[in-house]
């Protein structure tokens, strides 16, 4: 069924969550708001919204090095409170992000860190790809949208499917564990390092 853009931001009202979470929640319900809300709720997502302008100043800084010994990363993952940070669903999900981060090679954290210029190389490709095509342009615009948001799926961490479950986005996994933890939970940062390469 088609959700409309005033049915989303109804329910993000109610939640306080994400607008992709509300449209996904709503379309999975078929519109029922009732069901949209406790499938939120159960996720952790809608009260882990409302809880992320909190300071998570706590944390922890997690390693992976592959088998192979030739690339790793460090992650930083915080929360609010150290004894949050010393409990056994942070620790593994921060040793879940910190593999993760070798297998995909995110670029960045979120699609706001994406520099200005890449970020305009990237709708400059796509612009002159769809008006090769002949289409009219405000077609060409939607595409370009649609383009980026698979561009911040490739390359930016939050948005890319978590490599345990495809399911779900790394973003939404974090959604889902400051829910079940009843803390803001954010990953701060990352860093990848890889044998021989020195932009790594």
């Amino acid at each position: 069924m088609e959700i409309n853009a005033s049915d989303v931001k109804k329910l993000r009202d109610m939640t306080g969550a994400g607008m992709m979470d509300c449209k996904k929640a709503l379309g999975e319900t078929g519109g029922d708001f009732e069901k949209a809300v406790d499938q939120l709720r159960k996720k952790g997502i809608a009260s882990a919204e409302k809880r992320s302008g909190r300071d998570a100043t706590e944390g922890i800084i997690q390693h992976y090095v592959h088998f192979d010994q030739k690339k790793g990363c460090l992650v930083e993952l915080n929360c609010e409170t150290d004894f949050v940070a010393r409990t056994d669903d942070f620790q593994a999900f921060a040793k879940d992000v910190a593999l993760h981060v070798v297998a995909r090679r995110p670029s960045y954290l979120k699609p706001e860190d994406v520099p200005a210029d890449v970020l305009e190389r990237e709708k400059s490709i796509h612009r002159d790809q769809a008006a090769a095509s002949g289409k009219p342009p405000q077609v060409i615009e939607k595409i370009i949208e649609g383009r980026l948001a698979k561009y911040y799926e490739e390359v930016c961490l939050l948005n890319q499917a978590f490599v345990k479950d495809d399911t779900k986005t790394v973003g939404e996994m974090a959604k889902e564990l400051a829910g079940k933890l009843g803390e803001n939970v954010q990953i701060r940062r990352f860093v990848v390092y890889e044998v021989g390469r020195a932009d790594a």
